[in-house]
């Protein structure tokens, strides 16, 4: 089975049925297969930079339909980015072939953008059959795409809705506002938005909840899920059942149900069916048929180092509980070593998430001439917060060593198009206000 062929299907069994709405514009499934442009490409390679809207669906099923692989670029990326993914897409390879569905270039932050080759097997595995199960997502959901189609969470959606016979409700760039508003004008049902996302919707649902009465499942991906801010708006929202998916653009390798989330706080869950994992000196190691990707594109080493003995290393830490539900940890990259004791960044900015005045955070670790090195705390905030205030909170849950030895406060941390913190950026800035080298 291929992604086209599923929409042909639709066109089909409903043709008047709406697929995709972005502003004013609509079109059925009928209009847009007949809009199609269909040539024989197999296996080529098709960038395309587009922003969010119908043109994008119709574009990505024309290199579906044509038997070509999907390379989205983000538009938020600055020109030079853009074009250095647009020349590595198409510099000669035999990597590709029509089986091969889409490129997803993760997000660089280390080093060189790599390209996840995923197939037809992948993405219909991945974002039809396992979320239509586990979420129970049918062609009746209208599915809200608030992030950028040519990102993983973005596409997810668009997969979603028209592997199910759905309507995709696409925004073409992110207002908390009008999110909202969308959701009441449209009667979205199921949404993707990211915990940061829910973070800045939450004064407009705290003013007016009933206007999210359609909803009935709200899938949080791209970040672990704050205990506090899942209760403030499953109390707002109370028929809503939240999922909380954790996967990469290389795999796709958990979910946590509703359920899940409440009586384990902070838990990646379980894996999906037909998902392996297990860990190594810490490390998260997944393989399954169809839960990982092909390999990366044009690239043997960074193949050798992803793939070894059968499965594929993520680079996340991570634990199980007695149960078997998981945690991510940290990126095995961002653990700070502190006094001979390991810091993990992502538990201590969970922590600090939990406070009422912090928007949001990110901890890096930066030279000590005593400790190695010292923890920082970069905090985002609209509101008045001391330093010590910061530190008291995180002394009260966690162990001492892992509470942050300095805290700054910044109206907004530096992200990149797909919304990370560019923590090597951080590092930077924070190091040069201490005095230490770069």
């Amino acid at each position: 089975m291929r992604v086209e062929e599923l929409l042909f299907a639709h066109a089909k069994r409903q043709p008047e049925q709406v697929a995709v709405v972005c502003g004013a514009q609509r079109i059925t499934y009928r209009e847009l297969v007949s809009s199609l442009e269909i040539t024989k490409r197999p296996g080529e390679r098709i960038p395309l930079h587009l922003p969010n809207g119908i043109e994008f669906v119709r574009q990505a099923y024309s290199v579906f339909a044509s038997r070509g692989v999907l390379v989205p670029i983000n538009t938020r990326l600055a020109p030079p980015e853009a074009e250095r993914l647009r020349r590595d897409c198409l510099q000669p390879s035999a990597d590709t072939d029509e089986n091969d569905a889409l490129i997803l270039y993760t997000s660089g932050t280390t080093g060189r953008p790599k390209g996840a080759v995923n197939t037809h097997a992948n993405v219909i595995v991945q974002n039809v059959e396992q979320h239509a199960a586990a979420m129970q997502l049918d062609a009746a959901d209208r599915f809200l795409a608030t992030t950028p189609l040519a990102h993983r969470a973005g596409v997810a959606r668009m997969f979603n809705a028209l592997g199910l016979g759905g309507t995709l409700v696409v925004m073409e760039r992110f207002d908390a506002g009008e999110a909202l508003a969308l959701i009441a004008r449209e009667r979205i049902t199921v949404a993707g938005l990211p915990p940061t996302v829910l973070r800045l919707m939450l004064p407009g649902l705290r003013r007016e909840p009933s206007g999210c009465a359609s909803l009935r499942r709200i899938i949080v991906s791209a970040e672990a899920f704050p205990h506090a801010l899942l209760e403030e708006i499953s109390a707002l929202l109370p028929r809503v059942r939240f999922f909380a998916v954790y996967g990469m653009s290389e795999a796709a390798i958990s979910i946590a149900s509703h359920e899940e989330l409440f009586s384990h706080p902070g838990t990646a869950g379980r894996p999906w069916p037909g998902v392996e994992i297990r860990l190594e000196a810490d490390e998260l190691l997944v393989r399954g048929k169809d839960a990982v990707m092909k390999g990366y594109f044009n690239d043997p080493q960074a193949n050798a180092e992803a793939f070894r003995g059968g499965w594929f290393h993520t680079g996340d830490l991570a634990r199980r509980d007695a149960a078997g539900n998981l945690y991510i940890v940290d990126r095995k990259k961002d653990m700070i070593v502190s006094g001979g004791y390991n810091v993990y960044s992502k538990e201590l900015e969970q922590v600090l998430l939990e406070h009422p005045a912090v928007e949001d955070a990110a901890v890096i670790g930066v030279p000590d001439d005593t400790y190695g090195e010292a923890v920082v705390a970069v905090i985002q905030t609209s509101a008045k917060l001391s330093s010590d205030a910061v530190v008291a909170h995180c002394r009260t849950q966690l162990a001492d060593y892992k509470k942050p030895r300095h805290v700054f406060f910044v109206d907004a941390l530096p992200r990149n198009p797909q919304g990370k913190v560019l923590k090597p950026e951080l590092r930077i800035r924070i190091r040069a206000l201490l005095g230490k080298p770069p």
